[in-house]
């Protein structure tokens, strides 16, 4: 059991009436800072976090240093290819070991201030003067580990050293993703965003396809707004699929491919665009030639940072003349047209007159996400979110 959230419990109770009676956050969700402090610690120091891709991340001999919340992180990853993460300060006075910035080759990792040395299995190596004091034992003095894991191809850490493994966590969602082999996948194109909204107006806004006859004309050109149908999750996960229109074979402005369909497709997902979202902070988007991932940062109540990526096989980047702007210009267009409707609705909730709204029966997928949320504002485990009785369904055995 967590602690329960700084917010008016009344409203916690509202996102979770029965879907159809159920409300949205109210404006204190998306602003206050004193809940953005509990979040911080609750869910993104509460459980795993996606901290990106695990080869872009840190190859074999390197070293980095990374920003996670409040915290920072110093990554590293031996010969073995494993890698370990450790809180990025000395074990003798604090200072901290690795800048965060890209990685770096290294054969030890050596505090600046005094120079004690560290292996990159975290175990301490040499003391100058200290390992030459009687009672002074290296073994008592490693880093201080962080739980991590790679999970087809995402890292993921855990502060708190809590959680269920990474297999458990997502349960079912790793045969939903297999015949995309997200591991093997490449990263060709990313891009940042900053955005000017509560981290979960990204999430809520990723969830639901109600507003895309309003801003999405591309979406809608190449895949029909009401063809959602959600999936059963057996983990912290929520999400569905979507249809693509006759003429379209992917995501893009013109429905074409440059890229090669995955190569485990069966016919039925070959027409589908995967939409999930991993509790709390990876969004994946995969589409029969690519997949395209939203990691979100929170920075701040009314900021958040997105790291877009695009991912592709190896039979895409072997095609000559490849060029991944077909899929990169597609959702470039959208995330901006999704960005300009976050931040409105961002101060649309400094309002007097904003107050929490019901839900479409298009919803369905956000009242999920929702009921995940509210169980952790109650300080309760998150689990996975039960569908409501009129979800239209999608056999996840496909």
């Amino acid at each position: 059991m967590g602690l329960p959230a700084p917010i008016d419990q009344r409203h916690v109770a509202d996102l979770q009436r029965p879907f159809g009676s159920s409300r949205s956050l109210p404006a204190a969700a998306y602003r206050s800072a004193e809940l953005f402090a509990w979040e911080q610690a609750e869910l993104f120091g509460g459980g795993w976090v996606c901290v990106g891709r695990t080869e872009d991340l840190v190859a074999r001999g390197q070293v980095r240093g990374i920003d996670h919340g409040a915290e920072s992180l110093l990554l590293a990853r031996g010969g073995d290819g494993t890698v370990g993460a450790f809180s990025n300060v000395c074990r003798h006075r604090g200072h901290t070991l690795v800048e965060v910035g890209p990685p770096r080759d290294a054969r030890l990792i050596r505090c600046p201030y005094h120079s004690w040395s560290y292996r990159l299995d975290g175990s301490l190596r040499s003391a100058p003067s200290m390992t030459q004091t009687v009672d002074f034992d290296p073994a008592d003095w490693p880093l201080a580990s962080i739980a991590a894991g790679d999970w087809l191809g995402w890292l993921f850490v855990d502060l708190s050293g809590r959680a269920a493994p990474l297999p458990e966590t997502f349960g079912n969602l790793a045969v939903l993703l297999a015949p995309y082999e997200p591991e093997r996948l490449v990263r060709v194109a990313s891009h940042g965003y900053d955005i000017a909204a509560n981290w979960k107006l990204v999430v809520e806004n990723y969830h639901e396809c109600y507003h895309c006859t309003t801003i999405h004309p591309e979406l809608c050109t190449v895949s029909p707004p009401d063809s959602g149908r959600d999936l059963a999750p057996t983990g912290l996960w929520c999400g569905g699929v979507m249809q693509l229109k006759d003429h379209a074979v992917t995501m893009s402005l013109t429905g074409a491919s440059e890229g090669r369909t995955f190569r485990r497709l069966d016919a039925d997902r070959a027409r589908t665009v995967l939409y999930v979202g991993l509790w709390p902070n990876l969004l994946i988007s995969a589409h029969p030639d690519y997949v395209m991932t939203h990691r979100i940062v929170p920075v701040g109540p009314e900021r958040t940072f997105i790291e877009c990526d695009w991912l592709f096989a190896a039979e895409s980047l072997q095609r000559p003349g490849f060029d991944p702007a077909y899929a990169v210009d597609f959702w470039d267009i959208t995330n901006g047209e999704d960005r300009n409707a976050c931040e409105h609705v961002q101060r649309g909730a400094a309002n007097r007159g904003f107050a929490p709204g019901p839900l479409s029966p298009w919803e369905s997928t956000l009242y999920q996400f929702h009921s995940m949320l509210a169980r952790a504002y109650r300080g309760q485990p998150v689990v996975p979110p039960a569908l409501p009785a009129s979800t239209r369904l999608e056999d996840i055995g496909r």
